[in-house]
């Protein structure tokens, strides 16, 4: 050990560096030659409390970017976030509105199907899927396996034949071949708007169920637009429209034909049976009467 090595750290030193000038003697020479003096040692030794006060304070200028990356990384999220929000609500609510929207401007949709629209065309009011009806007309054309025919009050209606359906000309039965152009004809069968699957075509005499006795009952013709009549005729049962059980077969035909010989010029297509017994017969195809009440022994009692 050479008289310039340090032995060990001195116990107290200055803060600051020293001038150059209080430094050891510099020797010339390689610092690896004979008799060359050691390197000076370091002027000072690092106060401990200064080094780490200055490594904070270099850390600090880096936290505060990560944290301001932090928190605009945030704050964007949030922002995004509630865009969504705001998407979804907005979205939610549209679609709520158009929902009922629709409802309000469609009496057919939803729970109101079973009810059905007032107004008395082309079959549109129809509560439920075909059901035993028919009408009363003259045949206007006829073809292989239908004919067309058009009621009192200028309603079109098409008849489609099967080999099932039955024939009468009066009380007599008679063959298809007995449906010509101008006959009026009874028809029944499975109405499904203004269409007839006939189960039975009754050739009745010529102007039975015509415009004269069609104005004379009071039928008001359907016109598009036209506001229907508001009137009630007769005795009108206990009835809320929808309601009853649809009826067919025989008890359905029945009241079919009472109810067109008393009011011509309408389709039925449909027959309910109230809770009172009485029997409404629903009418398409004008805009009075839309219904036909019958009683239990086949007999028109009112409508409106």
């Amino acid at each position: 050990m050479n008289d310039y090595e340090p032995t060990s750290r001195p116990e107290a030193l200055p803060a600051h560096p020293v001038s150059s000038a209080t430094s050891g003697p510099s020797v010339a020479g390689s610092s690896g030659g004979a008799g060359a003096a050691p390197p000076a040692p370091p002027a000072f030794w690092p106060d401990s409390s200064a080094s780490v006060t200055m490594a904070k304070q270099a850390g600090w200028p880096r936290v505060r970017r990560l944290l301001s990356k932090k928190i605009t990384w945030v704050v964007a999220a949030a922002l995004a976030c509630a865009v969504i929000a705001l998407s979804v609500v907005l979205g939610t609510s549209s679609t709520s509105s158009t929902s009922t929207a629709a409802t309000a401007g469609n009496p057919a949709s939803g729970s109101g199907a079973a009810r059905g629209p007032l107004s008395g065309g082309g079959g549109s009011n129809a509560r439920s899927g075909p059901a035993t009806g028919g009408s009363v007309g003259t045949v206007a054309s006829v073809s292989t396996s239908s004919f067309t025919m058009s009621t009192a009050t200028g309603q079109k209606v098409t008849v489609n034949e099967a080999s099932s359906t039955t024939y009468q000309n009066g009380a007599s039965s008679t063959s298809a071949s007995a449906i010509t152009t101008g006959e009026a004809v009874l028809v029944l069968g499975t109405t499904s708007g203004t269409t007839i699957t006939a189960t039975q075509v009754t050739v009745q005499p010529t102007g039975s169920g015509g415009s004269a006795t069609s104005s004379a009952a009071g039928v008001v013709p359907f016109q598009q637009g036209a506001p229907s009549a508001a009137k009630n005729v007769g005795q009108i049962p206990n009835y809320t429209e929808g309601s009853g059980t649809i009826v067919s077969g025989t008890t359905a035909n029945k009241a079919t034909e009472a109810a067109l010989a008393a009011y011509p010029g309408g389709v039925v297509d449909r027959v309910v049976q109230l809770s009172g017994g009485e029997y409404e017969v629903h009418y398409i195809g004008v805009n009075w009467p839309h219904h036909v009440f019958v009683n239990q022994d086949f007999q028109v009692v009112g409508a409106n």
